[in-house]
């Protein structure tokens, strides 16, 4: 009967029956995190973080497709916190995925949640980091899914010697969490990362960090798997190796169609997996990564670049390694071109077709705005929304558990379809328009049935700059249609439309000053948040959710929360 019932589900998911089997029958893999205070010593100074058990990165979680993950989460730290499971669909688990306030309360200190969620359909590199204030800065890690059928069971020729997770993150000589109030207080940006990191280092380019380097061994000739993840709170990240070439054949633990670069370009959330085969003379050479900072009017940034070493076996050369060549802050054509370039493997495993019939329409612009504020100076703070709905979390109860007890009061369904003014959106004189710029808060969802297509054409505006902004759907894959600048033509762009190949991602980085469209079917009930993966805009408000209803099954109907589900 249980296995009937996955079968079921599978198919209201869209996906192949062999990929399901029973609870009975899936590999269990338990974990337990303990976060806590961890002292470490960066930049020349010695600095307090909260990290998971003792590292930073977190441990790396290994699975296979079709397993069952189960992690024990002890808060010993003196914050809230809670675990998102980045890019898990959570088929039925919504109670697993992790932001605060939207499906469950956080878990407060000197308390437990245990996750459990199946792993169905996906194979890849996915993550999981904190998603309570900004403490996903030490609080991450690496979630790798091999396939079922075998390690080394991928749908490409070359099978890697190796696997290397490459975690990029951001670094702040100061308590995160201090960082993010002192700038909520002000209504003005926080204070900017003092590094950018690889594997929880910073590199020999910034001071006190000859030592904090990160080295990787590896041997010619064979061809490594990197598996890259952009783990940092506010930038995307150009990333380069001297002299050598990487193929990208994943995005969002999905497949791609093999795309040759030169440099990979991650926004905050993204996981690219390259095959890179380290073919070069032996010796060393640098990797690198920078930010690519899109924003028009450019304002203030961490300009400075991390970098680690790639060491070949058998190397005794004394000679300094060359640096790769890593692109302009500023070099959008470079970020463009990678973006678009990427298309999805059709037919490969986990492949799901785009669903050509579309039932929801919706026109979401998004940025970021001004509010009034009686305590700030001026007598207003910075903001951000979507269709000028500035989203403000609840306090009280979950938005998941409202759903489930048809609890009135914390949320409405009416999350609008469209902007409340249709204006030249990226056209920056209408930088101090009143009537446009200001925003209001409210806790908004858009209310779906079960099954549904919907349609997203996610629209830049440039109330105060323009730049590129990762929009991350929780519970969901979506297929990126089309990608373009300037304001979306509603009558030609269709015809842009790749509807054969797409890319398929959980995050996608809207180019600066333009557009992104995407297509996904509502098949998993809940309430799901969608947001800008930059994390300074997510207090701002650049956010809403979606409400999917139950389906019309007890197989498609989301089940109660567990007993160990946190109380706010």
């Amino acid at each position: 009967m249980e296995r009937f019932v996955f079968l079921i589900v599978a198919c209201a998911f869209a996906l192949l029956a062999s990929n399901i089997t029973s609870t009975a029958s899936a590999t269990i893999v338990e974990h337990s995190f303990f976060v806590k205070n961890l002292t470490v010593n960066r930049l020349c100074n010695e600095q307090v973080i909260t990290a998971v058990n003792g590292s930073l990165p977190g441990p790396t979680l290994l699975v296979k497709e079709g397993d069952k993950l189960v992690v024990h989460v002890f808060n010993e730290s003196p914050y809230n916190v809670t675990i998102h499971w980045h890019g898990v669909l959570q088929l039925l688990s919504a109670w697993a995925d992790g932001p605060a306030y939207v499906t469950q309360c956080p878990i407060q200190p000197g308390q437990s949640y245990t996750y459990k969620f199946k792993i169905i359909g996906q194979e890849g590199t996915l993550w999981w980091h904190a998603h309570f204030s900004w403490l996903r800065a030490t609080v991450y890690g690496a979630l790798l899914i091999r396939p079922r059928s075998g390690q080394y069971s991928y749908p490409f020729s070359t099978k890697p010697y190796k696997e290397i997770p490459i975690l990029l993150g951001e670094w702040w000589n100061a308590n995160v969490v201090d960082v993010e109030n002192e700038g909520l207080l002000s209504g003005l940006p926080p204070n900017n990362s003092d590094a950018y990191t690889i594997n929880g280092l910073p590199g020999d380019l910034y001071p006190c960090s000859e030592n904090q380097t990160y080295r990787l061994n590896v041997v010619r000739g064979k061809t490594y798997m990197l598996r890259i993840i952009n783990a940092a709170l506010n930038n995307q990240l150009f990333y380069k190796i001297a002299n050598h070439n990487m193929t990208v054949v994943a995005i969002d633990a999905g497949y791609t169609q093999p795309y040759f670069t030169d440099v990979v370009v991650v926004a905050p959330g993204h996981t690219t997996d390259v095959l890179v085969t380290f073919d070069q003379p032996i010796g060393s050479y640098y990797m690198a990564a920078r930010p690519y900072a899109s924003t028009v009017p450019a304002i203030d940034f961490a300009n400075t670049t991390t970098r680690g070493l790639i060491v070949y076996e058998g190397d005794t050369s004394s000679t300094s390694p060359p640096m790769p060549e890593l692109p302009d802050f500023a070099d959008t054509p470079t970020a463009h071109k990678f973006y678009t370039n990427l298309t999805g493997l059709a037919g490969g495993p986990h492949w799901v077709p785009v669903p050509l019939d579309v039932d929801e329409h919706m026109f979401v612009t998004i940025g970021v705005n001004l509010e009034l504020c009686n305590t700030c100076a001026g007598g207003q703070r910075l903001s951000a929304s979507m269709n000028n709905e500035s989203f403000d979390f609840p306090s009280t109860l979950s938005m998941l558990e409202a759903f489930a007890n048809n609890v009135s009061g914390i949320y409405t369904t009416d999350f609008p379809d469209e902007p409340p003014v249709r204006f030249d959106y990226t056209n920056l004189t209408f930088i101090n328009d009143p009537d446009l710029i200001f925003t209001q808060k409210s806790t908004k969802a858009k209310k779906l049935k079960f099954n549904s297509t919907v349609e997203m054409v996610l629209q830049n505006t440039a109330f105060i700059g323009i730049e590129n902004h990762p929009i991350h759907i929780h519970g969901f894959n979506f297929h990126v249609l089309a990608q373009g600048f300037g304001n979306y033509d509603v009558v030609n762009g269709p015809k842009s439309f790749n509807l054969v190949n797409p890319q398929i991602r959980n995050t996608v980085a809207v180019p600066v000053g333009g557009w992104a469209v995407v297509r996904f079917q509502a098949n998993n009930p809940g309430v799901w948040l969608v947001h800008c993966h930059l994390d300074v805009h997510l207090p701002w408000g650049l956010a809403m959710a979606f409400e999917v209803e139950n389906g019309p099954t007890p197989s498609s109907t989301l089940p109660p929360p567990p007993a160990d589900l946190p109380k706010c």
